[in-house]
């Protein structure tokens, strides 16, 4: 079976390309369509994915040249013959729908996340281009059921997790970080691993998504209160987002003074996670985020009761669910973990074999591999039937 992705970048979305190697693995023939050559296009190619460069990301600067890269996917598409074409994100989905309107190709959405989903205009400008050849793949239970309920052939919709390399994530030492800081060992470590991306105002945010300044308040009223704590950042502005990375530095510093340290971004993220007593993921909207990468750790987490947390995060089980944009609540659950931090670990390892199980790139690759063929299947049977 011949494969064609679409990933919007060349330098993130780490997880498209495990995924990618694994089915390579199982036996398909997988080719990627990417911006450039840089960033991870070595690493595609270095797991046997065929790389194409063709800039498929539908933007406001791409505007005017978005029908010459209609036109080379299409040439593309020719050449190639795949048997399916797979997007991972809400921007070439609607670049593959509109360059593939007569084509009987079946196409499938992977959803990374639930956002556009969120806002009335982009969700029905995704069902504007969609066709009967469409299907999706949603990576959290939230989407799964919101595009079931919007869908009258309920087939077309599966749920497959992104999978990570579990073997990868191993726990450090906690002083490795201690001594970077500078800190006593009896000084809490709340930490926070996330890129700094800017409101979208044109949705109504006020805050970055990852909810960065939520985390700042609540750590605020926990200092306020005489908690003996420091807040740790890790990772720096997405898409050269200085600016906002610097109003939230700013912010940061504003609040908490010497109790706020921002590292930006590290190739060292596991070791430095190692010195976390508590790992936090306030945003307002998720898939499931990098609560994976912390339970991997076997780090306390919390999260916000948002998108596809809940489907990792059980509350007291597995870690803990906060009201998103609520840092009051944010500093109670955190608080509630510090004070009993022998329920804080079982969390954590009950969290920890549960990611192993459900997040191991292996099996989901399998899952998708599956997914594929049971697209394949309806597709060979009858006409489906068209979308609400």
């Amino acid at each position: 079976m011949r494969i064609l992705h679409l990933v919007k970048t060349s330098h993130g979305a780490a997880w498209a390309v495990k995924q990618m190697r694994e089915l390579v693995l199982l036996g398909l023939d997988v080719h990627v369509v990417l911006p450039s050559y840089s960033g991870n296009a070595s690493k595609y190619e270095a797991a046997g994915i065929k790389v194409h460069i063709i800039d498929m990301d539908l933007s406001i600067t791409s505007v005017l040249k978005f029908p010459f890269h209609i036109q080379r996917f299409k040439t593309l598409l020719k050449a190639i013959k795949p048997d399916l074409v797979h997007s991972h994100f809400y921007s070439t989905t609607l670049m593959m729908r509109l360059a593939m309107r007569n084509s009987r190709i079946p196409k499938v959405f992977q959803v990374p996340g639930p956002l556009h989903l969120e806002h009335f205009f982009f969700r029905t400008l995704e069902f504007l281009v969609a066709d009967k050849n469409d299907y999706w793949i949603a990576s959290c239970e939230w989407t799964k059921n919101k595009y079931k309920s919007m869908l009258d052939d309920k087939r077309k919709v599966f749920l497959s997790y992104y999978g990570t390399d579990v073997e990868s994530f191993k726990k450090g030492d906690k002083d490795y970080l201690i001594n970077e800081l500078g800190i006593s060992e009896k000084t809490k470590i709340v930490g926070m691993v996330a890129y700094m991306y800017p409101p979208k105002y044109y949705l109504g945010q006020k805050r970055g998504l990852k909810g960065h300044e939520d985390m700042i308040d609540a750590i605020s009223i926990l200092v306020g209160q005489n908690h003996d704590m420091k807040l740790v950042f890790i990772g720096g502005a997405w898409a050269g987002a200085i600016r906002y990375e610097k109003k939230v530095m700013d912010y940061g510093k504003q609040k908490l003074g010497d109790n706020v340290f921002f590292l930006g971004t590290r190739t060292d993220v596991s070791m430095l996670y190692s010195g976390f007593d508590i790992a936090v993921h306030p945003s307002h909207s998720e898939n499931v985020g990098g609560a994976v990468e912390s339970l991997l750790m076997k780090i306390p987490t919390i999260t916000t009761n948002v998108g596809g947390f809940p489907d990792l995060i059980r509350h007291k089980e597995t870690g803990l669910l906060a009201s998103a944009e609520n840092p009051l609540d944010l500093a109670a659950k955190i608080l509630y973990y510090l004070e009993n931090p022998e329920l804080a670990r079982q969390n954590s390892l009950k969290g920890y074999e549960y990611t192993r199980r459900l997040f191991d790139v292996k099996r989901t690759a399998k899952e998708i591999k599956s997914i594929y063929e049971k697209i394949v299947s309806i597709q060979n049977a009858k006409p489906l039937m068209r979308n609400k």
